[in-house]
């Protein structure tokens, strides 16, 4: 059964007459059930902590719509966390973290070998997982890349143009390269206990990739995201892997054969039949549908999914959102959008 998951084939490299379909974020504010779950819970770190309720609003959107993966419900600022670092969400403007900018906040984070103690109840959310999902659905597990995570890490907050990682990878760069090898190292074993507990394929979220220019964009988004790949392939043979550089834009060609990954998954600020022919031709691609349309609907929204499904229907494609979905969206729109994939 596990073979014949049609996400799994896709990311074999077979092309299939409907792709499947996922959705990042899918788990989320936008559907009623989850806010319910949330409430539960009483924070949004309590029900990432909370394997039981963690699991629940993982399998919700699996249960309303019959996605072809459920992706496994946690956040990227977990791995700064369990590396030592303060972290909160403020409600409504997002998370918090103490900062780290100079040798001695580096000094002070924890060993790798230190964060699943942390972690641990994530790794029981994904046990209980590949006990409950329908046999036809992958689980997938994630991480945020280096890259992405240490912005935050290094600015204390998500910000518009992650100034203050690039400002101190200019002024002290040891310290900016230990944090990204302190990251790239966690995630690799955050990674590697998440397959071991039962995720079947891992996607890497690079979400500020675009910020990086010339070879900062090789040495800092590419590297990182090689090195956990190849380590993964290493330790867990025949788990693939997703790549996402969001903002990647033109060098998104070629990423494929630079991370090692299986899929490459692109956003909608990349026409879908320009990766067609410049990304797919290596793999397996995921995208591209944008966001807003789940808020919109409508003709638009059937217009360009079925856009995006025939300018990737030459070769393997899972269909998914250019980025995750918004709170705004109506579930409606997102049934809409199914059926259309798959009609």
């Amino acid at each position: 059964m596990t073979q014949n998951k049609t996400i799994l084939r896709a990311l074999r490299g077979e092309t299939l007459p409907t792709p499947p379909i996922w959705m990042m974020r899918q788990a989320g504010r936008y559907l009623p059930e989850y806010k319910a779950t949330r409430a539960q819970a009483g924070d949004f770190l309590s029900l990432c902590y909370n394997p039981d309720l963690a699991a629940e609003v993982t399998l919700q959107p699996i249960r309303r719509y019959g996605f072809d993966a459920a992706i496994l419900f946690a956040d990227i600022l977990l791995i700064p966390q369990a590396l030592g670092a303060d972290l909160w969400f403020v409600t409504g403007e997002g998370p918090r973290l103490s900062t780290i900018t100079t040798a001695d906040d580096f000094d002070r984070l924890k060993p790798v070998d230190d964060i699943h103690d942390t972690l641990r109840p994530i790794y029981e959310t994904v046990q209980i997982l590949s006990r409950e999902l329908p046999d036809e659905t992958t689980l997938i597990g994630f991480a945020g890349a280096p890259w992405t995570v240490a912005t935050y890490m290094i600015a204390g907050q998500g910000t518009p143009d992650q100034g203050p990682a690039h400002l101190l990878k200019a002024e002290n760069r040891p310290v900016f390269e230990g944090i990204i090898h302190r990251i790239t190292e966690a995630t690799i074993e955050y990674l590697s206990m998440q397959i071991q507990a039962g995720a079947e394929v891992v996607k890497i979220f690079d979400s500020w990739a675009g910020s990086l220019a010339g070879d900062d964009f090789t040495e800092f988004s590419i590297h990182p995201m090689q090195r956990i790949t190849k380590a993964i392939k290493d330790r867990h043979p025949g788990t693939p892997v997703i790549v996402f550089p969001r903002g990647a834009d033109h060098k998104f060609a070629g990423v494929h054969q630079a991370t090692g990954a299986d899929c490459v998954a692109v956003d909608d600020g990349v026409d879908a039949a320009w990766a067609a022919e410049h990304v797919q031709t290596d793999g397996c691609v995921q995208g591209n549908l944008a966001s807003s349309h789940m808020v919109t609907g409508g003709q638009a929204l059937v217009d360009e999914t079925l856009r995006i499904r025939e300018s990737f229907a030459k070769g393997p494609h899972i269909f998914n959102l250019g980025h995750g979905i918004t709170p705004d969206a109506d579930p409606e729109n997102v049934q809409l959008m199914i059926d259309t994939v798959r009609s």
